[in-house]
Protein backbone atom coordinates (compact mmCIF):
# COMPACT_ATOMS: atom_id res chain seq x y z
CA UNK A 1 0.00 0.00 0.00
CA UNK A 2 1.35 3.39 -0.98
CA UNK A 3 1.92 5.82 1.87
CA UNK A 4 0.07 9.15 1.67
CA UNK A 5 2.38 12.14 1.88
CA UNK A 6 2.09 15.56 3.45
CA UNK A 7 1.36 17.11 0.06
CA UNK A 8 -1.71 14.92 -0.47
CA UNK A 9 -2.98 15.61 3.05
CA UNK A 10 -2.67 19.37 2.46
CA UNK A 11 -4.40 19.06 -0.93
CA UNK A 12 -7.33 17.14 0.59
CA UNK A 13 -7.58 19.65 3.45
CA UNK A 14 -7.54 22.57 1.00
CA UNK A 15 -10.33 21.12 -1.12
CA UNK A 16 -12.30 20.08 1.98
CA UNK A 17 -12.12 23.70 3.18
CA UNK A 18 -13.22 25.00 -0.25
CA UNK A 19 -16.13 22.55 -0.28
CA UNK A 20 -17.11 23.52 3.27
CA UNK A 21 -17.09 27.24 2.45
CA UNK A 22 -19.00 26.76 -0.82
CA UNK A 23 -21.57 24.66 1.05
CA UNK A 24 -22.03 27.24 3.79
CA UNK A 25 -21.88 30.34 1.57
CA UNK A 26 -25.40 30.00 0.16
CA UNK A 27 -27.95 27.91 2.05
CA UNK A 28 -31.54 27.68 0.87
CA UNK A 29 -33.63 25.71 3.40
CA UNK A 30 -35.80 22.75 2.35
CA UNK A 31 -38.65 22.86 4.91
CA UNK A 32 -40.00 19.41 3.99
CA UNK A 33 -36.85 17.63 5.15
CA UNK A 34 -34.98 20.13 7.30
CA UNK A 35 -32.05 20.11 4.87
CA UNK A 36 -30.77 22.86 2.59
CA UNK A 37 -29.66 23.52 -0.98
CA UNK A 38 -26.07 24.77 -1.43
CA UNK A 39 -23.26 25.31 -3.96
CA UNK A 40 -20.82 22.79 -2.50
CA UNK A 41 -21.52 20.21 -5.19
CA UNK A 42 -19.89 22.46 -7.76
CA UNK A 43 -16.58 22.31 -5.88
CA UNK A 44 -17.04 18.57 -5.27
CA UNK A 45 -17.37 17.98 -9.01
CA UNK A 46 -14.39 20.24 -9.75
CA UNK A 47 -12.33 18.13 -7.33
CA UNK A 48 -13.64 14.93 -8.94
CA UNK A 49 -12.64 16.15 -12.41
CA UNK A 50 -9.20 17.49 -11.45
CA UNK A 51 -7.88 15.34 -8.59
CA UNK A 52 -7.09 11.69 -8.16
CA UNK A 53 -10.37 9.98 -7.15
CA UNK A 54 -9.29 8.90 -3.67
CA UNK A 55 -8.38 12.48 -2.73
CA UNK A 56 -11.54 13.95 -4.23
CA UNK A 57 -13.62 11.41 -2.26
CA UNK A 58 -11.90 12.31 1.03
CA UNK A 59 -12.23 16.07 0.43
CA UNK A 60 -15.89 15.82 -0.59
CA UNK A 61 -16.97 13.71 2.35
CA UNK A 62 -15.02 15.62 4.98
CA UNK A 63 -15.71 19.14 3.67
CA UNK A 64 -19.44 18.55 3.26
CA UNK A 65 -19.79 16.84 6.62
CA UNK A 66 -17.89 19.68 8.30
CA UNK A 67 -20.29 22.19 6.74
CA UNK A 68 -23.27 20.27 8.16
CA UNK A 69 -21.67 20.18 11.61
CA UNK A 70 -20.78 23.89 11.59
CA UNK A 71 -24.19 24.93 10.25
CA UNK A 72 -26.10 22.94 12.88
CA UNK A 73 -27.33 20.12 10.63
CA UNK A 74 -25.76 17.46 12.84
CA UNK A 75 -28.36 14.81 12.00
CA UNK A 76 -27.37 15.07 8.33
CA UNK A 77 -23.59 14.83 8.93
CA UNK A 78 -23.16 11.02 8.76
CA UNK A 79 -25.30 10.74 5.63
CA UNK A 80 -23.57 13.70 4.05
CA UNK A 81 -20.15 12.15 4.64
CA UNK A 82 -21.13 9.01 2.73
CA UNK A 83 -23.34 10.63 0.06
CA UNK A 84 -20.92 13.41 -0.91
CA UNK A 85 -17.98 10.99 -0.95
CA UNK A 86 -20.08 8.88 -3.31
CA UNK A 87 -20.81 11.93 -5.48
CA UNK A 88 -17.07 12.55 -5.86
CA UNK A 89 -16.35 8.89 -6.54
CA UNK A 90 -19.01 8.51 -9.22
CA UNK A 91 -18.10 11.85 -10.79
CA UNK A 92 -14.39 10.98 -10.89
CA UNK A 93 -14.84 7.45 -12.23
CA UNK A 94 -17.37 8.36 -14.93
CA UNK A 95 -15.28 11.33 -16.01
CA UNK A 96 -12.15 9.18 -16.07
CA UNK A 97 -13.94 6.62 -18.25
CA UNK A 98 -15.33 9.21 -20.68
CA UNK A 99 -12.98 12.14 -20.94
CA UNK A 100 -9.91 12.14 -18.72
CA UNK A 101 -7.56 12.70 -21.67
CA UNK A 102 -9.58 15.67 -22.95
CA UNK A 103 -8.82 19.20 -21.83
CA UNK A 104 -10.86 22.37 -21.55
CA UNK A 105 -14.12 22.62 -23.47
CA UNK A 106 -13.51 19.26 -25.16
CA UNK A 107 -14.01 17.63 -21.76
CA UNK A 108 -17.34 19.38 -21.13
CA UNK A 109 -19.64 16.61 -22.49
CA UNK A 110 -17.88 14.05 -20.28
CA UNK A 111 -18.16 16.43 -17.31
CA UNK A 112 -21.88 16.87 -17.86
CA UNK A 113 -22.52 13.12 -18.10
CA UNK A 114 -20.33 12.45 -15.05
CA UNK A 115 -22.05 15.27 -13.17
CA UNK A 116 -25.53 13.95 -13.97
CA UNK A 117 -24.57 10.44 -12.78
CA UNK A 118 -22.98 11.81 -9.60
CA UNK A 119 -25.83 14.16 -8.78
CA UNK A 120 -28.42 11.41 -9.40
CA UNK A 121 -26.64 9.51 -6.62
CA UNK A 122 -26.89 12.60 -4.40
CA UNK A 123 -30.64 12.97 -4.99
CA UNK A 124 -31.31 9.27 -4.37
CA UNK A 125 -28.91 9.16 -1.42
CA UNK A 126 -30.56 12.04 0.41
CA UNK A 127 -34.05 10.72 -0.38
CA UNK A 128 -33.13 7.38 1.20
CA UNK A 129 -31.29 8.97 4.15
CA UNK A 130 -34.11 11.40 4.94
CA UNK A 131 -36.88 8.83 4.44
CA UNK A 132 -35.33 5.91 6.30
CA UNK A 133 -32.58 7.12 8.63
CA UNK A 134 -34.09 10.46 9.65
CA UNK A 135 -37.60 8.97 9.66
CA UNK A 136 -39.21 11.55 7.39
CA UNK A 137 -40.82 8.76 5.34
CA UNK A 138 -42.70 9.86 2.24
CA UNK A 139 -42.11 13.48 3.27
CA UNK A 140 -38.55 13.04 1.98
CA UNK A 141 -40.01 13.40 -1.51
CA UNK A 142 -40.41 17.10 -0.68
CA UNK A 143 -36.63 17.48 -0.84
CA UNK A 144 -36.18 15.92 -4.28
CA UNK A 145 -36.80 19.10 -6.27
CA UNK A 146 -34.40 21.12 -4.11
CA UNK A 147 -31.73 18.44 -4.43
CA UNK A 148 -32.21 18.29 -8.21
CA UNK A 149 -31.77 22.07 -8.32
CA UNK A 150 -28.63 21.78 -6.20
CA UNK A 151 -27.30 19.11 -8.56
CA UNK A 152 -27.98 21.25 -11.63
CA UNK A 153 -26.25 24.22 -9.99
CA UNK A 154 -23.27 22.01 -9.10
CA UNK A 155 -22.97 20.74 -12.67
CA UNK A 156 -23.22 24.30 -14.01
CA UNK A 157 -20.55 25.63 -11.63
CA UNK A 158 -18.18 22.74 -12.36
CA UNK A 159 -18.89 22.99 -16.10
CA UNK A 160 -17.85 26.65 -16.11
CA UNK A 161 -14.84 26.44 -13.79
CA UNK A 162 -13.24 23.01 -14.36
CA UNK A 163 -12.54 23.44 -18.12
CA UNK A 164 -10.71 26.70 -17.41
CA UNK A 165 -8.66 25.12 -14.63
CA UNK A 166 -7.86 22.10 -16.82
CA UNK A 167 -6.10 24.31 -19.35
CA UNK A 168 -3.46 25.20 -16.77
CA UNK A 169 -0.86 22.42 -17.06
CA UNK A 170 1.02 23.52 -13.95
CA UNK A 171 -2.15 23.30 -11.85
CA UNK A 172 -2.98 19.91 -13.35
CA UNK A 173 0.49 18.63 -12.49
CA UNK A 174 0.03 19.80 -8.90
CA UNK A 175 -3.44 18.28 -8.50
CA UNK A 176 -2.57 14.95 -10.15
CA UNK A 177 0.79 14.57 -8.39
CA UNK A 178 1.18 11.12 -6.92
Amino acid sequence: MKKIGTFQVVLVALFAALICVATMLVQIPIPATGGYVNLGDGVILIAAFLMQPVYAVAAAGLGSMLADLLAGYVSFAPGTLVIKAGVALVGALVFKALGKEKKGAAALPAMIIAGVCAEALMVLGYFFYEAVVLGVGAGAAGGILGNVGQGIAGIAVAGMVAPVLMKNEELNNILRRK
